[in-house]
């Protein structure tokens, strides 16, 4: 059985998700204060977090940052507010997802599914024999990418990224050279198709050039091919510059 740990002030909401999630073979303790999360989190080490954003002693967006810092499992904003800022702003900070309290019960349980199945699969290739480790590590220059240990070194700096972050990266750079567009990268990553309004995908890519030093302007790491999608430069990664 999966674990959830449900930061919400709204002691009916937290029960009523936590009875729903229950019946469907999920966990699901529920924290009311925002300032003892981490502290629950780290206690109970659960599958998945799920923040909502307005709470007492810290608010989601900021302990879905601060979380980020020390913990790589998958973390759901689930909100009443409605707001592109809101839903762009929490992937800045390393959400996973955005979801609304409106959203369908079934609708709201799938996309947790999907968000526990990516960290399983991700948690899966770390039990891979050393003997195959060769094969879980991507090079390029002054880069390496190992998914066995989920580690992202550039010039000998280790880059910290959330797991929507590197599994976004693994995709660009296992078809390097190739243009990967919004709804190819949506499908691989979540399952999902592009809807034409979706813009995680630019949000995640634009969190990654600045991680990886590309530049915002005139991106030449990841290039962006108008029109047509995204592609990761094998032969950018030699020098420090453009």
């Amino acid at each position: 059985m999966n674990r959830i740990v449900f930061v919400e002030d709204e002691p009916e909401v937290g029960e009523l998700i936590a009875a729903y999630l229950g019946r469907h073979d999920i966990d699901v303790m529920v924290e009311t204060r925002g300032d003892r999360a981490e502290a629950v989190i780290a206690e109970v080490k659960p599958d998945l977090v799920m923040l909502d954003i307005m709470l007492p002693g810290k608010d989601g967006m900021t302990l879905c940052r601060d979380l980020r810092a020390s913990w790589h499992g998958p973390i759901v904003l689930l909100t009443s507010l409605d707001s592109d800022m809101n839903h762009i702003l929490a992937l800045e900070m390393g959400a996973n997802d955005y979801i609304l309290k409106t959203t369908p019960p079934a609708v709201l349980l799938a996309r947790l599914r999907l968000h526990l199945r990516q960290a399983q699969q991700g948690s899966a290739e770390e039990t891979v024999l050393p003997a195959q480790k060769s094969q879980k590590v991507l090079r390029f220059g002054s880069l390496t990418i190992d998914t066995l240990n989920r580690q992202v070194t550039l010039f000998d700096e280790q880059i910290a990224l959330s797991t929507a972050d590197f599994d976004l990266l693994w995709e660009l750079a296992s078809h390097a050279g190739q243009i990967l567009n919004r709804d190819a990268l949506l499908k691989n990553l979540r399952g999902v198709s592009y809807d034409g309004l979706d813009r995680s995908i630019d949000v995640a890519i634009s969190r990654l050039r600045k991680k990886l030093h590309d530049s915002a302007t005139e991106p030449f790491r990841i290039k962006t091919i108008r029109n047509k999608g995204y592609l990761f430069a094998p032969q950018a990664w030699e020098t420090r510059s453009a």
